[in-house]
């Protein structure tokens, strides 16, 4: 890991300025945008909600066919925003001590025996689960506690993780043989899905020929680790209006369907978005102000995030999806309610 520097953005915080502290933020991540945009072509929308997902301090999934560089967009963000990051490439086999970490029994010199825990590869800031839904339930349950509380227990000891700490999980939506389908209380965990799709054609053209010549665009830092935990804390200290807050909550409660007055949802939607769904808005709405340098958040941001941010969390009907209807037509039926 780079040596830490000092946080521009901290030395404004000192001033109590807040219009320059989102300044400053909004000038970073400016910055790690545009060289976000030198490394995954063709894929801005992409980009802007891995780096929202990070401002907020959550985790993401990351779904898209092979070769839409999921990988690299997770390898990438770790550069660049100075974490230091792992991989994990999840198979059937994989036992949760080999993410998580185990105890193991040493003899000392004295021929006394202690037990002496070796930290798994979820010790760091980024964690890269790669195809996690290649590895068994219980495999994948080994990130629960991570996920939502920054630490994990073995043997009955909790063992703290890094901080900032960020899960990016990839998955494949074709080749689904010999898959387990993440369970509604893990999906719930992650702040976004981030749907990856075919870049357009000038976009592909563009990678074609930078990533084929004789040297290829390499990731370099831009904000350190400690700026990104300044950002986070800035993130939470946005002010938010009662129309926001309203929007959020109005948009969460009419996708529950035992709740909603809206007959699609009643009729079609089998289980709708918990209370995580509203805190992962109020958290991404503010980190979009900050993206775009505004000083706090507006209803149009709960609009434009509320796909990324609801579309794991709730499900329609199987004889919904027989008619032809997703949860997209769902949650765009939804944001029309509020917009």
């Amino acid at each position: 890991m780079p040596p830490a520097k000092p946080s521009p953005l901290a030395a404004v915080a000192q001033n109590d300025d807040f219009v320059a502290q989102i300044e400053a933020a909004n000038d970073a991540v400016a910055r790690a945008r545009a060289h976000m945009a030198e490394l995954v072509f063709g894929q801005p929308h992409v980009v802007d909600h891995a780096i929202i997902t990070l401002l907020a301090g959550g985790h993401a999934l990351v779904i898209g066919l092979p070769g839409l560089a999921k990988t690299r967009l997770a390898r990438s963000l770790g550069t660049v925003f100075g974490l230091v990051d792992k991989r994990i490439q999840f198979t059937p086999d994989l036992m949760p001590s080999d993410i998580v970490g185990s105890e193991v029994l040493e003899e000392g010199d004295g021929g006394q025996r202690a037990f002496r825990f070796i930290e798994g590869p979820v010790f760091c800031q980024l964690l890269l689960a790669d195809e996690i839904n290649r590895a068994s339930p219980r495999t994948q349950s080994a990130l629960l506690q991570a996920m939502q509380e920054n630490e994990v227990t073995v043997a009955g000891r909790a063992h703290p993780l890094p901080s900032p700490f960020h899960v990016l999980s990839t998955q494949n939506p074709i080749e689904q043989e010999g898959t387990y389908p993440l369970p509604e209380a893990q999906l719930d965990r992650f702040l976004m899905r981030i749907d990856i799709g075919y870049p357009d054609r000038d976009s592909e053209r563009t990678m074609l020929i930078a990533t084929t010549g004789p040297k290829e665009t390499e990731p370099e830092q831009i904000i350190s680790a400690q700026e990104l935990l300044d950002m986070q804390a800035l993130v939470r200290s946005i002010p938010v209006g009662d129309s926001v807050v309203e929007a959020i909550l109005t948009l969460v409660r009419r996708g529950r369907p035992d709740l909603s007055e809206i007959e699609m949802v009643r009729e079609h939607v089998s289980w709708g978005p918990g209370p995580r769904a509203s805190q992962a808005l109020m958290l991404s709405a503010r980190a979009r102000a900050v993206l775009d340098g505004r000083l706090a958040p507006s209803v149009d941001d709960v609009v434009a995030l509320a796909r990324p941010v609801l579309r794991h969390r709730m499900d329609v009907t199987f004889a919904a999806r027989a008619d032809g209807l997703s949860v997209l037509d769902v949650i765009d039926r939804l944001t029309e309610s509020i917009a």
